[in-house]
Formats: structure tokens, sequence, C-alpha cells
């Protein structure tokens, strides 16, 4: 089996295998950890077929042991998977709805979140080859929503791992938060002063301040990602679409629908169809942040001030792996930073336009107002007696703005409903029940620090501020300098 390698997209000479890309989080110069087009392992047409009788466990090893080959020997990964998919912690469903639409369920792990999936295996990787080596990590994550949850709930009480989680102020709901500021131990929480885009900037400087990381712990590779620029992240997000095939359809195509914010969701699902899997169209459902469908409309790429939506893990107006799916395409996209401070001045400036042509046949990317959020859980729920969330929402309007109910397609519900409360009670008329894990954490105490420093206000919107760096910088020092 010829092993996938992993290269810096910003910096084509740097090669490395998968525990280096996990261990490292961000590649050199900035780039993200991507594998060559032609070097995506591929799967059988019988290969595929034969998972129809296996679990998603067993469907995650097929897919995974391909990527990491020997650097985890096949039966430590089993019993990685195993854990990491046991159907008593994380239970996944493909529900039929009408016609030949399929909602694939990703949210009954322990966050009840699509991000329980990528958080558990990356968790368990890490682990894995820290344990191998004696090393410790800090890993840096932002979210806009759901990432921070199930991340730390998959990191929280290792031995080997501390993490830290900017999150929005304002901007994720209280069961979202909750998730990440009751757990404490080696999970600490960041509420920021500014949006997503802040958060993620802010997570990309301290990711690649090596000297800051040699000054608190004596280790310049002491910090890494668990964000979707961790290719530990990325690479589970293949799975579930070869689960959903598995379990709807025999050989033909199937059009995959999916909410899209920061694209690792998107991005695993091109990563599938490169494999083999017979995807006809992915369809990127976007909110009110256009700069994707009106890339693919246009040819320009034009990062504006984010937009606020019900679908609060969707605010992003820059995409982190779209760097990745613009190399995918054999092109290039990169972020202008200060050469002194390192703080991004001009996103997503692209000096190689991909095969735009090619990733219009592959992908539609269609944008879905805040009206039609509510709108279309309210449809649902009256017509099929479904509930969903306002990311599935998304997902579900974008497929009805493009298919006919004859093509066979699937949905992802990438959150229970329940973490939405207020958004699901102006829908349909009553707030669904929360889960019982969040039942439990409404009740207990947080832990919160506080970047309460402004960001800066731009004609473009508002970015990270010094100001800002600086303090994150600070406390970061006092918690680890005790």
């Amino acid at each position: 089996m010829r092993p996938v390698t992993y290269y810096s997209t910003n910096n084509k000479l740097e090669i490395v295998n998968f525990q280096t890309a996990l261990l490292n989080g961000m590649a050199s110069n900035y780039g993200l950890y991507m594998m060559a087009r032609g070097n995506v392992p591929k799967l059988s047409s019988e290969q595929i077929r034969d998972m129809s009788q296996q679990s998603y466990s067993q469907i995650a090893f097929q897919v995974l042991n391909l990527f990491l080959g020997s650097e985890i020997p096949f039966a430590k990964l089993e019993e990685l998977l195993n854990d990491a998919y046991s159907e008593d912690k994380i239970l996944t469903n493909v529900q039929h709805v009408t016609d030949r639409t399929h909602i694939l369920w990703l949210t009954n792990g322990p966050t009840y979140s699509f991000k329980d999936y990528a958080a558990r295996f990356f968790g368990r990787a890490l682990n894995y080859f820290l344990g191998e080596r004696s090393l410790k990590r800090m890993v840096i994550v932002a979210t806009s929503g759901d990432t921070g949850g199930a991340v730390a709930d998959a990191l929280y009480g290792l031995d080997n791992v501390d993490n830290i989680v900017f999150f929005p102020k304002g901007l994720v709901s209280d069961g979202q938060r909750r998730q990440m500021t009751t757990l404490k131990g080696n999970v600490y929480a960041f509420e920021v002063n500014g949006d997503f885009d802040v958060c993620q900037a802010l997570a990309r400087i301290i990711l690649g301040d090596k000297k800051f990381a040699g000054e608190i712990f004596g280790d310049e590779e002491r910090i890494t990602s668990a964000n979707s620029i961790s290719v530990g992240r990325l690479l589970p997000q293949a799975v579930y679409p070869f689960f959903a095939y598995s379990r709807i359809a025999n050989g033909e195509q199937v059009i995959m629908s999916i909410p899209s914010g920061n694209f690792g969701d998107m991005m695993g699902t091109v990563i599938a169809k490169e494999m083999g899997l017979p995807i006809g169209k992915i369809i990127c459902g976007v909110n009110e942040n256009t700069e994707f469908p009106d890339f693919l409309r246009t040819g320009k790429y034009v990062v504006s001030s984010s937009k606020e939506s019900p679908s609060s893990a969707m605010i992003v107006s820059h995409p982190g792996n779209l760097a990745r799916l613009i190399d995918f395409y054999n092109g290039h996209m990169f972020d202008e930073r200060d050469p002194i401070t390192k703080k991004v001045i001009r996103e997503g400036i692209i000096d190689i336009m991909p095969d735009i042509d090619a990733m219009r046949r592959d992908i539609v990317s269609i944008s879905v107002t805040n009206p039609e959020h509510y709108k279309t859980m309210k449809d649902v729920y009256e017509r099929f007696g479904v509930i969903l969330d306002p990311h599935g929402a998304v997902g579900w309007r974008a497929l009805e703005h493009f298919i006919e109910p004859s093509q066979l397609a699937v949905i992802y519900e990438t959150a229970d409903p329940g973490k939405f409360p207020e958004d699901v009670q102006k829908a349909i008329g009553f707030a669904p029940e929360l889960p019982m894990g969040m039942k439990r954490q409404a009740e207990s105490e947080e832990r919160i620090y506080s970047i309460t420093s402004e960001p800066e206000h731009t004609l473009e919107g508002i970015k990270l501020s010094d100001e800002q760096i600086k303090e994150a910088k600070m406390k970061i020092r006092e918690i680890f300098s005790k």
C-alpha cells in the first residue's frame, strides 16, 4: 500500500507523514496539511458495497487505515476506532424522510454534534502518538459553536494533553458554551470579544508562535491544533458519507447536501468522492455569508464582514478549509500577514486560480437566508414531523433549491435541535427537549477566561487586534506558569 504523505498548502517542499502532521497541527508558512489529489487512496466498488454489513467503526477502519498506513498497527487502530465509535457512545442513523430524501443524523454523540466524530478520533490518535513518544501537547481550538465542546469532551482528562478553546462571546448558545466551560480540569475556555473569524485568527497566531511556546513550556513544538485545520480532524469527516451511502444505496449515485461553515465536513465529503464513493453532486449549503457561492458564480473571492445567522456555527466569512479545497483543484490560496506581528492583514488571496470548471462540476453552493431557516424548520415539522436544528435546515433548504424529489439524496443534520431551543421554538412553536448531558451541564459551575480587549474595526469588518493577541498570551502565561 502506497503511503499517503502530507504537505503544507503554503510550502509543498514540506513532506510529512500523518503522525507529524497531527502533532504539528499547522503546517509551515501558516499553511494547512493536505494530500495531493492524485495521492488520495481508492476503495473499490466491492469494498464500498460490503460496507452495508459493517458497523460505523468498521467502515471508519476501511477508510482511515488507507491514510494512516502502518503508522498505527491494525489491531491498535481497530481498538481506537471501536472505542471512539461504539454505539453506546455515539449512535449514527440514516432516516428516510420522503421520496428519496434521507437525513444522516450525526447528533447522538457526547456533545450532540457531528463534531464528535472527528474529535473522538483526533483525541485518541493524538493520545496514542504522544504516549508512544512520551510527549505532551497543548491543543488550541477556535470554535463557532459545536467544535469547542466536542474537542473539549474528547480531550478532557487525557494525561498528555491540555486544551484551550477560543469562542466568540455572545455568539454561541448557552448550551454550547457550557459544554466547554463546565469541564474544567485540563480544558481552558476563553471567551473572545469578536466573531469566529477573530477567534480563528487568534488561534492561528498562537499556533504559529513557536517562540511563545518555548517560553511557556520549554518546548517550541508543544502547541498543536484540533480545529478542522488539523488533518487529524479532517480525515474522519470522510467516513460518514461512506456510512450514509452504505445504508441507502447499492452502486447508485447520491447527492450529499451539507450545511457548511468552516468547510471541514464538506472537504471530507470531497475526499470521499475522490476515494470512489458514487457522489453525483456535493451541495455546500451556507447561510448569508455568501463568499463561496459568490466565488463559484463569479470566479472572484472577496471576504466581507461575517453576518449573523440562526445557524450560528456557520457564521464564517472565510472558511478555514477553503485553502484545502482550492489546493485540491490545483490552485493556491493564502492569507497575507504582517511580516513582524504575523497577524493576517488580507485574507483569502488566490494567486493561482483553481480549475473552477471542475469545481463547479462537483460542487454547487447555495445560500439560505435567515428567514428561510425558520420557514424550512416549520415546513419540515408540519409535513413530516421531523424537528431540524437551524444548521440541518440549511442542508434541507439547499437541497430543495437544487434537485427534484426523484434523486437519491442525503442531508447532513449536524446538531441536536435541543441545542437551539429558542430558534426551534420560534420556528415550530415549542422548544425541543434538552439532551440529558446538557441538562446536567446547565446546573454545573462554569470556568471562563475572558479576552476583553477590542478587536480592530475596519471597512471589511472586525479583525483580530494586537491588544487581543497580547492579552491572550498574558493570560495563557499566567495559567501555565503557576
